[in-house]
């Protein structure tokens, strides 16, 4: 068992705890995270009855079986709790933002910071989750983003992320309040770039998978990572996101652990789609959402509205919406009219 540790910012006054919203894998990572730090933290469950099988068991046995609960880490299903925190951090799946949001009750104090860890984006107009919660919250917004695989966090592995705010001192706060843990975080402002690239790689992901299960090597793959990374950037700038984003942790960074992991459920998503699987099937076998295929829909949608090329990312979209299979969606990549690189 991993003992709990008292970081160096975890007496800071905050005046509450830090909740977190969320029992899927990443919610729980993130509130074992800080409990271990030694914050209080209080992760929300859906129901009272889910809240008891968490508690009683003492972890997360469905998602993070074997990470047992740090002492300063308690598991509630009463949303009022929400109310008294320093950080609410968002981590349910994109789809459900709006609806978690709203079980709130718009019981949150004014200086409460709220951390989107989600990476999607609303898939019924495409915004930006932060511009979600803003729509509902006139809290300040920060953005959690990076090459963040849940169970190896979780095992207290080393990682970096990134926090990016339009108030340095929102992305400040969140920095605080990891440090002390082996999860090192970086702060940005560019919050447009940190959630366009936390989402959008999940398309490219899909693809990678896909190209993991047609066995087309690395050398395709690689290629395949840079021209994805390529087309997620021009869509991001177009946006109004800062190329640099791209090319730092929250992009690259994240884009090369997406697709390259085998604990990365978009890229088995993708190789399932090789085995003849449909996305609905695939995702049920893997009991969690795959964030890849509701942004694949959303991508294409925002990238021909801003008149931007993404082939990679219309190729998946034909193959999960339209029937296409993937070995012809790569001979369709192949036959692209030739051009430079940059």
């Amino acid at each position: 068992m991993l003992a709990d540790r008292a970081g160096p910012f975890a007496a800071e006054a905050s005046g509450g705890p830090h909740v977190v919203l969320g029992t899927g894998s990443w919610g729980t990572t993130l509130a074992v995270v800080l409990a271990r730090i030694g914050h209080p933290v209080v992760l929300l469950a859906r129901t009272a009855e889910e809240a008891q099988q968490l508690a009683q068991a003492g972890e997360n046995a469905r998602f993070l079986p074997g990470v047992p609960f740090p002492r300063r880490l308690t598991v509630s299903a009463d949303w009022k709790l929400a109310g008294t925190a320093a950080l609410l951090i968002v981590a349910v799946p994109s789809d459900t933002v709006e609806a978690a949001l709203a079980g709130l009750n718009g019981q949150l104090a004014p200086r409460s910071v709220i951390v989107s860890a989600s990476k999607g984006l609303a898939s019924n107009d495409q915004r930006r989750l932060s511009e979600v919660i803003g729509a509902r919250f006139a809290n300040s917004v920060a953005v959690l983003s990076g090459p963040n695989l849940a169970r190896e966090i979780a095992r207290d592995l080393p990682s970096s992320t990134v926090v990016a705010s339009h108030q340095a001192d929102s992305a400040a706060a969140v920095q605080r309040a990891f440090a002390g843990g082996m999860m090192r975080v970086y702060t940005s402002e560019d919050v447009v770039g940190l959630e366009l690239a936390g989402a959008l790689k999940n398309v490219i992901a899909l693809a990678a998978g896909a190209a993991d299960g047609l066995e087309l090597g690395d050398n395709a793959k690689a290629a395949l990572i840079t021209r994805g990374l390529a087309e997620i950037s021009r869509l991001g700038v177009a946006l109004g996101a800062q190329a640099r984003t791209f090319a730092g942790l929250a992009g690259i960074g994240d884009l090369v652990a997406t697709c390259a992991s085998p604990l990365s459920r978009n890229r088995r998503l993708g190789e399932a789609l090789v085995r003849g699987e449909s996305w609905q099937a695939a995702q049920a076998r893997l009991g969690q959402v795959a964030e890849g295929v509701p942004t694949t829909r959303a991508a294409v949608a925002l990238a021909r509205r801003a008149g931007v090329e993404m082939p990679i990312a219309e190729q998946m979209h034909a193959i999960l919406f339209e029937g296409r299979s993937p070995r012809a969606a790569v001979l369709e990549l192949m036959q692209r009219e030739l051009k430079a690189e940059v």
